[in-house]
Protein backbone atom coordinates (compact mmCIF):
# COMPACT_ATOMS: atom_id res chain seq x y z
CA UNK A 1 0.00 0.00 0.00
CA UNK A 2 2.92 2.21 0.94
CA UNK A 3 3.83 1.72 -2.36
CA UNK A 4 1.28 2.50 -4.34
CA UNK A 5 0.71 5.85 -2.51
CA UNK A 6 4.13 7.01 -3.01
CA UNK A 7 4.00 6.38 -6.88
CA UNK A 8 0.25 8.28 -6.49
CA UNK A 9 1.97 11.55 -4.91
CA UNK A 10 5.11 11.15 -7.63
CA UNK A 11 2.75 11.13 -10.72
CA UNK A 12 0.42 13.86 -8.39
CA UNK A 13 3.22 16.15 -7.84
CA UNK A 14 4.43 15.39 -11.23
CA UNK A 15 1.17 16.67 -12.76
CA UNK A 16 1.44 19.79 -11.38
CA UNK A 17 4.81 20.76 -12.23
CA UNK A 18 3.65 20.05 -16.48
CA UNK A 19 0.01 21.59 -15.34
CA UNK A 20 2.38 24.84 -14.79
CA UNK A 21 1.98 27.36 -17.88
CA UNK A 22 4.78 30.29 -18.03
CA UNK A 23 4.28 33.10 -19.60
CA UNK A 24 7.55 35.71 -20.38
CA UNK A 25 7.27 39.44 -20.73
CA UNK A 26 6.61 40.73 -24.21
CA UNK A 27 9.08 43.67 -23.83
CA UNK A 28 7.86 45.07 -26.84
CA UNK A 29 4.15 45.94 -25.76
CA UNK A 30 5.32 46.48 -21.67
CA UNK A 31 6.57 49.39 -20.09
CA UNK A 32 8.35 49.64 -16.26
CA UNK A 33 7.99 53.51 -15.30
CA UNK A 34 8.21 55.52 -12.20
CA UNK A 35 7.64 59.24 -11.06
CA UNK A 36 9.42 61.04 -8.01
CA UNK A 37 9.08 64.94 -6.80
CA UNK A 38 11.30 67.41 -7.81
CA UNK A 39 11.55 70.44 -5.50
CA UNK A 40 8.48 69.49 -4.40
CA UNK A 41 6.43 70.97 -6.59
CA UNK A 42 6.43 68.96 -10.09
CA UNK A 43 6.95 65.60 -10.77
CA UNK A 44 9.79 64.01 -12.93
CA UNK A 45 8.89 60.60 -15.06
CA UNK A 46 11.34 58.31 -16.41
CA UNK A 47 11.29 54.03 -17.45
CA UNK A 48 13.63 51.43 -17.47
CA UNK A 49 14.36 50.23 -20.94
CA UNK A 50 15.62 46.93 -20.09
CA UNK A 51 14.06 44.15 -17.79
CA UNK A 52 12.48 40.45 -17.99
CA UNK A 53 10.25 39.03 -16.08
CA UNK A 54 8.17 36.06 -16.39
CA UNK A 55 4.96 34.17 -14.10
CA UNK A 56 3.77 30.54 -14.05
CA UNK A 57 0.63 29.33 -12.98
CA UNK A 58 -1.82 26.34 -13.45
CA UNK A 59 -5.10 27.70 -12.07
CA UNK A 60 -7.63 29.96 -14.17
CA UNK A 61 -7.97 32.51 -10.51
CA UNK A 62 -4.32 32.83 -11.17
CA UNK A 63 -4.17 32.25 -6.75
CA UNK A 64 -1.05 30.49 -7.28
CA UNK A 65 0.83 32.69 -9.16
CA UNK A 66 4.66 33.11 -8.95
CA UNK A 67 6.01 36.01 -10.76
CA UNK A 68 9.82 37.60 -11.22
CA UNK A 69 11.35 40.09 -12.53
CA UNK A 70 14.92 41.31 -13.12
CA UNK A 71 15.38 44.84 -14.45
CA UNK A 72 18.66 46.52 -15.78
CA UNK A 73 19.41 49.59 -13.62
CA UNK A 74 22.02 50.85 -16.29
CA UNK A 75 18.73 51.24 -18.58
CA UNK A 76 17.27 53.50 -16.76
CA UNK A 77 15.83 56.58 -18.84
CA UNK A 78 14.50 60.09 -18.36
CA UNK A 79 14.81 61.95 -21.41
CA UNK A 80 17.68 63.72 -19.75
CA UNK A 81 21.74 62.45 -20.43
CA UNK A 82 23.30 64.35 -17.28
CA UNK A 83 20.46 62.87 -15.37
CA UNK A 84 20.34 59.87 -16.47
CA UNK A 85 24.03 59.41 -15.58
CA UNK A 86 23.56 60.81 -11.90
CA UNK A 87 21.38 58.02 -11.80
CA UNK A 88 23.55 55.61 -12.18
CA UNK A 89 26.74 56.41 -9.84
CA UNK A 90 26.67 55.99 -6.46
CA UNK A 91 23.95 58.91 -5.55
CA UNK A 92 21.65 57.01 -6.64
CA UNK A 93 21.10 53.42 -8.27
CA UNK A 94 25.16 52.65 -8.38
CA UNK A 95 24.43 50.56 -11.47
CA UNK A 96 28.02 49.48 -12.17
CA UNK A 97 28.52 48.05 -8.31
CA UNK A 98 24.49 46.68 -8.21
CA UNK A 99 22.98 46.45 -11.81
CA UNK A 100 19.98 44.64 -11.41
CA UNK A 101 16.92 45.10 -9.27
CA UNK A 102 14.72 42.45 -9.12
CA UNK A 103 11.44 40.94 -7.77
CA UNK A 104 10.19 37.57 -7.01
CA UNK A 105 6.25 37.54 -5.85
CA UNK A 106 5.46 35.92 -2.41
CA UNK A 107 1.44 35.71 -2.81
CA UNK A 108 -1.30 37.21 -5.04
CA UNK A 109 -4.85 37.75 -3.52
CA UNK A 110 -8.00 38.56 -5.65
CA UNK A 111 -9.49 41.45 -4.22
CA UNK A 112 -12.67 41.69 -6.49
CA UNK A 113 -13.30 41.95 -10.36
CA UNK A 114 -10.18 41.93 -11.92
CA UNK A 115 -8.81 43.65 -9.36
CA UNK A 116 -5.30 42.00 -7.02
CA UNK A 117 -2.98 43.06 -4.83
CA UNK A 118 0.25 41.38 -5.64
CA UNK A 119 2.87 40.86 -2.33
CA UNK A 120 6.48 40.14 -2.97
CA UNK A 121 10.49 40.72 -2.40
CA UNK A 122 12.19 43.78 -3.79
CA UNK A 123 15.57 44.17 -4.23
CA UNK A 124 17.38 47.54 -4.90
CA UNK A 125 21.40 47.67 -4.45
CA UNK A 126 21.76 45.77 -1.56
CA UNK A 127 18.79 46.08 0.06
CA UNK A 128 15.64 43.64 -0.09
CA UNK A 129 12.08 44.79 1.45
CA UNK A 130 8.46 43.23 1.14
CA UNK A 131 5.98 45.65 -0.83
CA UNK A 132 2.93 44.98 -2.59
CA UNK A 133 1.72 46.36 -6.08
CA UNK A 134 -2.20 47.14 -6.51
CA UNK A 135 -2.52 44.95 -9.56
CA UNK A 136 -5.46 45.07 -12.40
CA UNK A 137 -5.40 41.81 -14.86
CA UNK A 138 -6.20 42.81 -18.49
CA UNK A 139 -7.45 39.10 -19.29
CA UNK A 140 -6.24 36.86 -22.45
CA UNK A 141 -6.68 37.54 -25.99
CA UNK A 142 -4.79 35.93 -29.16
CA UNK A 143 -2.45 38.13 -31.26
CA UNK A 144 -2.58 37.71 -35.43
CA UNK A 145 0.24 35.38 -34.97
CA UNK A 146 -1.50 33.18 -32.49
CA UNK A 147 0.15 34.31 -29.41
CA UNK A 148 -1.89 34.01 -26.49
CA UNK A 149 -1.00 37.02 -24.64
CA UNK A 150 -2.30 38.45 -21.05
CA UNK A 151 -2.35 41.77 -19.60
CA UNK A 152 -1.64 43.37 -16.23
CA UNK A 153 -1.15 47.30 -14.96
CA UNK A 154 0.81 47.42 -11.39
CA UNK A 155 1.09 49.76 -9.32
CA UNK A 156 2.88 50.42 -5.87
CA UNK A 157 5.00 53.37 -3.93
CA UNK A 158 8.16 52.92 -2.21
CA UNK A 159 10.35 54.80 0.01
CA UNK A 160 14.10 55.38 -1.59
CA UNK A 161 15.43 55.70 1.68
CA UNK A 162 14.42 52.49 2.52
CA UNK A 163 17.23 51.08 -0.74
CA UNK A 164 19.88 53.25 0.60
CA UNK A 165 18.70 55.57 -2.18
CA UNK A 166 19.28 58.62 0.22
CA UNK A 167 21.02 61.32 -2.45
CA UNK A 168 19.58 64.64 -0.63
CA UNK A 169 18.43 63.53 2.90
CA UNK A 170 15.68 66.20 3.26
CA UNK A 171 13.59 65.15 0.38
CA UNK A 172 12.74 68.55 -0.70
CA UNK A 173 14.61 68.58 -4.61
CA UNK A 174 14.41 65.20 -4.75
CA UNK A 175 11.17 63.46 -3.35
CA UNK A 176 11.77 60.51 -0.97
CA UNK A 177 8.75 58.63 -2.91
CA UNK A 178 8.95 56.89 -5.68
CA UNK A 179 5.73 55.29 -7.59
CA UNK A 180 6.37 52.24 -9.73
CA UNK A 181 3.78 51.65 -12.75
CA UNK A 182 3.95 48.67 -14.71
CA UNK A 183 1.72 47.90 -17.83
CA UNK A 184 3.16 44.21 -18.85
CA UNK A 185 2.03 42.20 -21.42
CA UNK A 186 2.52 38.42 -21.56
CA UNK A 187 2.96 35.74 -24.29
CA UNK A 188 1.81 32.42 -23.35
CA UNK A 189 5.05 29.45 -23.43
CA UNK A 190 3.81 27.27 -26.48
Amino acid sequence: MKKVLSVLAFVAIGFSVIAQTKWTVDPVHSSLGFTIKHLSISEISGRFKKFEGSYTSAKANLSDIKISFIVDAASINTEEEKRDDDLRSDHFFDAQKYPFLKFESTSFKKLNGNNYRLFGKLTIKDVTKDVSFRVVYGGTAKDPWGNTKSGFSATTTIDRFDYNINYDPTGLLVGKTVTLNLNMEFIKAK
